[in-house]
Formats: structure tokens, C-alpha cells, sequence
């Protein structure tokens, strides 16, 4: 039985289709066969609103068994993370990857409809091993928006990555990497 990752999107117009795809991409041919890939098209990906994600990603998650990997890539990432820790799914889920996510609180950015919780870390499953992946060349979300979210889960596995942009190079080796461990 294959594995289930669910791969969610980051924003902005052609989002989905132009930038992320290739980041599944990557994913799938590093992970091969044994991981069964799901990449759903978020709602209004040009203007995404944390409500209307969030009753996505419920949804999504809803569907998949327990023992699933989730994977978001910058404000899918961010709106992943709050959403996990505002209401904790019912399902086990063997990891949750960040990958170049802008913080939402202090010292981050601002969100008009993401009310970010001081206690982060503390509202995750301690169970759920969560992985957070960021690139020093990163010209969309600052590199320091890494630091935040190591203070914020401090439980979480860090990966520094040098030299390489928002979308990591299109390269997702070392994310691939870290799912394959969990096995």
C-alpha cells in the first residue's frame, strides 16, 4: 500500500499550475512509487483567504488515512501549520514538512484573517514529527521567518538550506530525504 502525502500550494496567481507543479514534480520522482502524491487546487489561489483554505485543507485531510505525510510550500505552509494548530485533525499523521513558509505573529508578517497562537508548538500533536525547510536566498519569505518558527515549535527538525530560492531550485531532495526516514 502506497503512502499518502498531500502536497498543499503555495499562493498567488498561477500558483498551482506554473510554480508548485514543478515542486511536485520533484517530490514524486524522489519519493517514487511507494508514496501516492495528492495536489489539490486551493480555493482562489490569487487572493487566498485563510477561511476558505483552511475548509479545504479540513477536507482534504478528512479524506486521507492515518499515517499521512503533509507537505505546504510558503503561505500553504503557513496556513497548514495554523490551521493544524487551531483544530487538531482527527487523524494520526506521521509528519507535517514546511517548506519556505512565511511567519504569521511576532516579528513576522501580519494577516489580516490568521490570528496566530503564542503557543504554537504546544498546540501540535507532540506526536507528529514537523520538519520546516528554508533556503538564505529566499527573496519571497525572509530567511529570519525560519528562526521564528524554530522558537515557535521548538520540537521541530530545522533545515538551513544555502543559496537557493523561494521555490528551493524546484528541488525537494532533502524534503523527499526526511519523508523517506520516517518509514
Amino acid at each position: 500500500m502506497s503512502k499518502q502525502v498531500l502536497f498543499i500550494q503555495g499562493g498567488g496567481a498561477g500558483a498551482h499550475d506554473e510554480w508548485d507543479s514543478k515542486l511536485v514534480e520533484s517530490l514524486a520522482r524522489e519519493l517514487g512509487p511507494a508514496y501516492e502524491i495528492s495536489y489539490p487546487r486551493m480555493p482562489d489561489e490569487a487572493d487566498p483567504t485563510y477561511a476558505a483554505w483552511k475548509a479545504a485543507l479540513e477536507r482534504e485531510i478528512a479524506a486521507l488515512d492515518d499515517g499521512a505525510i503533509l507537505i505546504g510550500h510558503s503561505l500553504g505552509g503557513t496556513i497548514l501549520i495554523n490551521a493544524l494548530a487551531e483544530e487538531p485533525p482527527d487523524r494520526k499523521l506521521s509528519g507535517v514538512f514546511l517548506i519556505a513558509a512565511p511567519f504569521v505573529g511576532a516579528g513576522g508578517w501580519p494577516a489580516e484573517d490568521i490570528k496566530p497562537s503564542p503557543e504554537l508548538g504546544g498546540r501540535l500533536p507532540a506526536v507528529t514529527p514537523i520538519y520546516l525547510y528554508h533556503s538564505s536566498a529566499d527573496d519571497t519569505a525572509p530567511f529570519a521567518h525560519l528562526d521564528l518558527y524554530a522558537r515557535a515549535i521548538p520540537h521541530a527538525v530545522v533545515r538551513r538550506l544555502e543559496g537557493r530560492n523561494h521555490q528551493l531550485d524546484d528541488d525537494l531532495a532533502e524534503v523527499a530525504a526526511d519523508v523517506r526516514a520516517l518509514a
